[in-house]
Order: structure tokens, then C-alpha cells, then sequence
């Protein structure tokens, strides 16, 4: 009994040094990962009429600008329309810079800089807006495309996506030129007008044309990531993620053929039996969940802002990357960060209700993690659908572009700019889950940022290509500031 009274004992010592030790070590690495913050000053804030500025974006949401992607000249006359209404609200932006339509309705604006040694910059917006989900629009506070002001907002489809953007850069560089600035650098402002349908018709050719020119961009700066309150749990302050790295594109179509008849005398097999099985398949085996190096490099920064537990989990990845990788699986707005996502969107199958389809095809989308591609993808969905449906890759994928390191100085000089005018949030290099424009300019440059200045709750992401899109005019206020701040800052 005495023996086994000291091996009890000694057992129960060792667990409490392994466990000291343990502990020691997850506080020393808590200890280590210091605040990784830029310590700035908050800038003056400057003055911005927000009356007139809320007019003129609510002005430009009444144009209708729908893209599509089969027709290059739906609704030109908005475009057109909208081309005016920005001659009109920025006069003194176009007496100094030169404007160029790009292919159909595309804009190129390029500021020239004092210094033509420093690396010139893009800007890029979308004029382009989605459609109105059918069935929705009674849904609607106020009209998708009346553009009306009212309870301190800006209502409308584009109010953030992204015509809130295009017309944050153009109010800031106006009171810049109405100043007499000019800047350092030159200015690129790249507008396309089909950024929702693929980007192909502009921002293609609209970097098609800067290359041709011989143009090597410092950066590029495109919509994308936002600053987010009481959406990352852990902390209590807002976050501004700088999206460097973007998820690749891919839409697949599955499709399965069949002898057509009559729906009395059903086969084993059928056309619509088939793409569905194949795409439960497909769900019920997505692709595994893990942190990427961007991931990483986010939690790496946040972590010392974290409240104490979150702290001590992220500041420790090596013991609680499982612990972590699940927890974030549970909600789709963050597991979209851990892997490549697959969407079933669109079904087309039969025409009558006791005839059996000679065809059946369902629409797949895809958005790639950075590491992962459309020729993977491919041979991996084969795999699973099987020998009776044909997988087959849709025009117009792209793979994930390169990731943009947050070393840089290009990065360094945003970061910095996003402390000065928001001085309240904690800046964090991210993962961009859709895809931009900016991703057809990664010949021009080697560092692209998708960030949008623009502050979002959990409440606001449905409103992204959903109901009620609107934007606040004090926050639309602060997006003209940033812009301002970031030209009138040296170049990176």
C-alpha cells in the first residue's frame, strides 16, 4: 500500500510540474507577442459638407447601373448618365486630371504626380451595381434606386457596393484639387463597369492599358475588407482588416444526360437523380478546414489585443490550433477563412411535370483559399461526382492571385493612414473571401490591398447584394477623410 501511496505521489508531482511548466509556458508566449500597433497621432478631422456629399452619392444610385454579363451595352444610358453626373459634381478633379473611357463605359482618371521618380498608385471602384433579388423589392425601407437620404443615412443599391467607394475617392481628391494639391505620385482612379460580372470588359482592359504603357504601380487599392465592430469575438475594439491575400474564383457546372420519357416508368438512373447525387456528394464532403499563412498573420497581430482567454489561445497556436480552427468553423462568416468554399447556385433540369429530362446541370461556385487551384478543384470533383456526371469548368476562373506581404512599405503607409483617421481600431492583415477587380492587376504590382473604410456591424454584411443597402453619412464622411489622408501622406 506504501508504494502505492508514493507512486500515486510522485505521478500526481509530475502532473503538477508538467502542468507549472505548461503554464509558464503559454504566459511567456502571451508575455512575448507585444502590441504589434502602429503608435500614431489622430489627425485634425477635416471638414467635409456631409449634406452635399450625401446628395451627390444618392444622385449617382438613381442610375441604374446593372451590369451583365452576356450584354456589354445593358443600361449604357446609365453609364452615360453617371460619366455626366461625375463632370458635373467634380469639376475641379477633371480640369487637372485626364479622363479616358476604357472599352464601353470603364474609366481610367490619371493625376499626374510632382515627382515623377516616385511609384505611381491605383485607386479602383466599381460603377457597376447587382440586380434586385425578384420578389424583394417591397422589402426595401426605401426604393433600391430612388437614392434617398434620410435618418442620417444614404439609401440605396451601390451605397457601399461600391459606388459609396468611387465616390469617397472622387469628393476627396475634388477638395484636394479645389486646394491647389497636387500630389507626389501619380494617381491612377480605375473604374470599371463590370466588376459584378467578372471585371473582364473593364478592369481587364483597363490594365491592359497601363501595361502597354509601361506602368509598374507602387500599390493598388481596391474594395474589399472593412472595419468591423463586435464581429470577431475576443475583443472589444473595432478591427480594420487590410485584406493582402483574395480567394480565387472558379464556377463549374455539373451535368448528367438521360433518356427522356415518361415520369410513370422512372429508370434507376436519372438526368436530375444523378446531378443530385453528385452534388451531395459534393456537400457532404467539403474541402478540410486549416489556417493559412494569412490567418496566421492575423490572429499573430490581434492577439495581443485579445481579451485575456482569447489572448492566451492565440498567442499559443502550436497547443489550440484545433481548439481555434473548429470554433471558427462554426459560423460561416469566419469558416469562409479556413478553406475553399463550394456553393451550389443554380439548377436547370425538365420543362413538365410527367416527363423525365433528357439533361440536367447544377451550377457550382467555388472560391479558392490562396495555395489551392482551379485544376485541383477539377480533378477532385470528378472524383466525387463520379463516372455518370461530367464536371466542367465555366469561362472566366481565375486562380487566387499572390499574396501581398504586410512587411511592405506600401503596407506600412495604409496601416498608418487607417490609425491616423480611425484612431479607435486595432489594424490587422487579412483574407479577402469574394474576389475584386483588383486581382487582374497582379502584373502591375506586387502589393494589392482590398479595404474598404468603411464601419460594418454583423447586421450590416446582409445588406452586401441584399435588402436595405444603405451607408451612414457620418461614416461616409470618415471614408472622404481617409481617402484625403492617404494621398496627402508621403508616398510608400
Amino acid at each position: 500500500m506504501r508504494r502505492l501511496l508514493r507512486l500515486i505521489r510522485r505521478i500526481v508531482l509530475v502532473v503538477v510540474v508538467a502542468a507549472v511548466a505548461l503554464a509558464g509556458v503559454l504566459f511567456a508566449n502571451v508575455l512575448s507577442h507585444g502590441s504589434r500597433q502602429i503608435a500614431v497621432e489622430a489627425v485634425t478631422k477635416t471638414p467635409v459638407d456631409e449634406t452635399a456629399a450625401a446628395d451627390r452619392l444618392a444622385a449617382a444610385i438613381r442610375f441604374r447601373t446593372v451590369s451583365d454579363a452576356d450584354d456589354p451595352e445593358a443600361n449604357a444610358d446609365a453609364f452615360v448618365a453617371l460619366h455626366a453626373h461625375l463632370a458635373q459634381s467634380f469639376p475641379a478633379f477633371h480640369a487637372v486630371a485626364k479622363r479616358e473611357v476604357i472599352g464601353r463605359h470603364a474609366l481610367l482618371y490619371t493625376w499626374d504626380g510632382s515627382d515623377p521618380t516616385a511609384p505611381p498608385v491605383a485607386w479602383l471602384a466599381h460603377q457597376d451595381v447587382v440586380p434586385i433579388s425578384p420578389g424583394t423589392e417591397a422589402y426595401w425601407q426605401a426604393a433600391p434606386f430612388d437614392g434617398v437620404v434620410r435618418d442620417g443615412y444614404v439609401w440605396g443599391r451601390g451605397a457601399w457596393d461600391d459606388k459609396g467607394n468611387l465616390f469617397a475617392m472622387l469628393e476627396a481628391v475634388e477638395s484636394l484639387a479645389r486646394d491647389g494639391f497636387r500630389p507626389k505620385h501619380t494617381l491612377y482612379l480605375a473604374f470599371g463597369d463590370d466588376e459584378e460580372v467578372g471585371g473582364r470588359r473593364g478592369a481587364v482592359e483597363i490594365a491592359r492599358t497601363l501595361d502597354a504603357r509601361g506602368v509598374r504601380l507602387g500599390y493598388v487599392l481596391d474594395e474589399g475588407l472593412l472595419i468591423t465592430e463586435g464581429i470577431l469575438k475576443g475583443i472589444d475594439r473595432p478591427v480594420a482588416l487590410i485584406g493582402v491575400a483574395e480567394k480565387g474564383f472558379a464556377t463549374v457546372a455539373l451535368k448528367a444526360a438521360a433518356t427522356p420519357g415518361h415520369s410513370s416508368l422512372p429508370p434507376p438512373h436519372t438526368a436530375i437523380g444523378d446531378v443530385a447525387t453528385a452534388l451531395a456528394r459534393l456537400i457532404a464532403q467539403p474541402l478540410p478546414a486549416a489556417l493559412g499563412d494569412t490567418a496566421r498573420q492575423m490572429f499573430d497581430v490581434l492577439a495581443p489585443e485579445m481579451r485575456f482567454v482569447s489572448r492566451v489561445v492565440l498567442s499559443n497556436l502550436w497547443l489550440f490550433e484545433p481548439l481555434l480552427t473548429r470554433e471558427l468553423d462554426r459560423s460561416p462568416t469566419t469558416a469562409a477563412m479556413l478553406r475553399t468554399t463550394m456553393a451550389p447556385t443554380i439548377f436547370n433540369a425538365g420543362n413538365k411535370d410527367n416527363v423525365l429530362p433528357a439533361h440536367a446541370e447544377a451550377i457550382v461556385n467555388v472560391r479558392l483559399l490562396p495555395g489551392d487551384s482551379e485544376q485541383a478543384l477539377l480533378a477532385r470533383l470528378r472524383a466525387i461526382a463520379g463516372d455518370r456526371v461530367t464536371v466542367a469548368a465555366m469561362p472566366g476562373n481565375t486562380d487566387p492571385p499572390p499574396v501581398t506581404s504586410p512587411d511592405s512599405d506600401a503596407y506600412r503607409a495604409l496601416n498608418r493612414t487607417i490609425r491616423e483617421v480611425f484612431p479607435d481600431v486595432v489594424v490587422a492583415p487579412g483574407l479577402m473571401v469574394a474576389t475584386t477587380d483588383s486581382r487582374h492587376y497582379a502584373g502591375l504590382t506586387d502589393n494589392i490591398f482590398r479595404f474598404s473604410p468603411v464601419r460594418a456591424t454583423q447586421t450590416d454584411l446582409a445588406r452586401f447584394h441584399g435588402t436595405n443597402e444603405r451607408i451612414s453619412i457620418a461614416n461616409y464622411a470618415d471614408m472622404i477623410r481617409f481617402y484625403r489622408r492617404l494621398i496627402e501622406s508621403p508616398a510608400p
